[in-house]
């Protein structure tokens, strides 16, 4: 009855394209397009996942004595074992309630009290009842129904709920036939669908209706490209919007970790995006993604292009340099790679801190890239709340006259040092701004410990607004040097090769080393260590650092060096304490962090 035919593709049907679409995918990609089906062949038990004619389902149906599983029992269980279009077995018992049957349902079932009082009592029924069902998917007309009259059972006899996946006809019959069938009743499905059971609100008679009825809706549901359970999982949840014929564009996706891309009739890519299942995420457009671009994205996609990937890892690397290489509109990292901005210690007379959007060889200190001005700034402020640096922008040479200027507000509040006024001399206010570059480089805690006491000063006084500032200024400088000093680690080194349960991963220069596909001709080219990463490369360089930090990996060859001139950050992440949440520090492991402190790898090879 749940047969499946092989070489489902032909079933899908074509889309009203207007024109033509380019056929030819984008170099390292595979393609699947709306206006011809994709060559026929036997998709293998890996693409599919659970497919469809291996899937065990229990169709069920109860009668009861009332609607509601809190105060009416059942009175009747009729259920059907499926799987590959044979008939596995039947389930079938009247079950004595213990209460009055309504006269109302008498009539409605034909079920009677003389005809239910010799039955069994649920407490005998459904031990047997829930070993039929073993871990079968549930199969139900209004499933929800059938499954509240059970789960109210098993836990009044001391049954875990069920957790088997069901399945609604209904929810699929929605998606499907909403707009053929003037109601969703059984009966009428029965006979717009043309089945040989008809409904006769008795348990075995619905549940023989309800399966037939799910084999029709299959065969139909195979235009949408659902082959394994699943893609039936999610069909009740897909909307129906203008490109909802276009889930055919899937069927040729595998349920594998990859880069896919949006492509319009010109072949321009639309978007690019990454997945850890290629199929079920693209399918997800078109169900529950609530972006508002994502229908006119898809009213102009005609191909979906994809690539498989070993891992999510190196999904989420070939997805970055495939957005800057293509810059497809829709993507809305490329209007975030814009305000990507560094933060600055000047090279001047009395350094100052600034956000600026470009880093120049011009002698300063940068910090960054960060992923927005405002991000920037917050790291600006907690350096300025740690060290009193100078936060005026007024410009003072070398042979400026101190104390002519006006005192600025925040060195007249005494939170910034005001050489202007002459307040400060040239070699207390280096000592500051040499303590503020040892911090940034070297030793974070000379930034960090002075904001950790601060806030929990503000914290005993009872100032929590003013403490919470700060440990929101103290975890995002933390961040900050703790990324700077794994992205470092991994930027000193020329090559580095690591071995892991997907394989061995070569790195150049903190870069992911492809032999081919998407995103393999990009250039990697030897940093200039005394400037900070560039903005199109810090990206992958964070995604490298994660993977060093968050996997387990043997370190199988290192040319050049691997370390870091920093000792590791503390980590101030928040901690509940009194319903309160604040932030305390805990010191990353060595072997956790990319790079580790000091500890040095040094080549040619090593």
């Amino acid at each position: 009855m749940f047969v499946i035919v092989a070489g489902v593709t032909t079933l899908f049907p074509l889309l009203p394209v207007d024109e033509t679409p380019a056929t030819t995918a984008l170099p390292g990609f595979r393609t699947t397009h709306a206006a011809q089906p994709a060559p026929l062949r036997q998709s293998s038990f890996d693409e599919l996942g659970t497919p469809l004619h291996d899937v065990t389902f229990v169709v069920v149906d109860l009668e009861t004595t009332g609607g509601s599983p809190n105060d009416c029992a059942i009175t009747e269980i009729g259920a059907v074992k499926m799987r590959g279009g044979e008939c596995l077995g039947r389930f079938e018992t009247l079950v004595n309630p213990g209460v009055a049957i309504p006269p109302m349902i008498t009539v409605l079932t034909g079920i009677t009290e003389s005809m239910v009082l010799p039955a069994p009592r649920i407490d005998e029924v459904l031990p047997q009842f829930l070993e039929f069902l073993g871990g079968a998917v549930i199969v139900g007309h209004n499933v929800r129904f059938d499954i509240g009259f059970l789960d109210a059972a098993s836990v009044r006899l001391g049954y875990p709920r069920l957790s088997q996946r069901r399945v609604d006809t209904v929810g699929i019959a929605r998606r499907l036939v909403r707009d053929e069938v003037p109601n969703l009743k059984l009966g009428t499905l029965a006979r717009y669908l043309r089945v040989p059971t008809e409904p006769s609100h008795r348990a075995m008679a619905d549940a023989q209706a309800t399966a037939e009825v799910l084999h029709c809706l299959l065969e139909r549901a195979a235009s949408f490209g659902v082959l394994g359970l699943d893609d039936l999982l999610a069909l009740p949840s897909m909307r129906a919007h203008p490109s909802a014929a276009k889930l055919a564009l899937t069927a040729g996706l595998p349920r594998a970790p990859g880069v896919y891309v949006f492509r319009d009739r010109a072949g321009r890519p639309l978007y690019v995006g990454k997945a850890t299942n290629l199929r079920a995420r693209v399918r997800s457009y078109f169900a529950g993604d609530d972006r508002k671009k994502v229908p006119q994205m898809l009213r102009e996609a005609v191909a979906i292009d994809h690539v498989v990937c070993r891992d999510v890892f190196e999904a989420e690397v070939r997805e970055v340099r495939l957005i800057q290489q293509y810059a497809p509109r829709y993507n809305r990292q490329l209007k975030t790679w814009k305000g990507y901005s560094y933060l600055k210690l000047t090279a001047e007379r009395f350094p100052r801190l600034m956000v600026t959007k470009i880093a120049k060889p011009d002698g300063a200190l940068y910090l960054g890239p960060f992923s927005s001005a405002g991000a920037a700034h917050l790291v600006r402020e907690a350096i300025e709340t740690a060290v009193p640096l100078r936060r005026c922008a007024a410009k003072i040479g070398r042979r400026t006259t101190l104390g002519s200027a006006s005192v600025c507000t925040p060195a007249q509040l005494g939170v910034a040092s005001c050489p202007c006024q002459g307040q400060i001399d040239d070699d207390e206010y280096d000592e500051l701004v040499a303590s503020v570059r040892v911090g940034l480089s070297h030793n974070p805690e000379l930034l960090l410990t002075p904001l950790a006491r601060r806030m929990a000063r503000l914290a005993d006084e009872q100032r929590f607004e003013e403490a919470a500032a700060t440990r929101d200024r103290l975890r995002a400088l933390s961040r900050a040097l703790e990324r700077r000093r794994s992205v470092d680690a991994i930027r000193r080194a020329e090559r580095i090769e690591i071995v892991d349960d997907a394989g061995s991963l070569m790195l150049a220069w903190g870069r992911v080393v492809f032999t081919d596909g998407p995103g393999a001709d990009l250039p990697i080219d030897p940093p200039d260590l005394t400037s900070p990463p560039a903005r199109e490369a810090i990206d992958e360089l964070v995604i490298v650092a994660r993977r060093l930090t968050a996997s387990r990996f043997r370190l199988h060859r290192v040319v050049g060096e691997f370390w870091s001139d920093a000792v590791a950050t503390p980590s101030y992440e928040p901690t509940n304490v009194n319903s309160t949440t604040w932030a305390r520090p805990s010191h990353r492991s060595a072997r956790a962090e990319a790079g580790g402190g000091r500890r040095r790898s040094r080549g040619p090879e090593s």
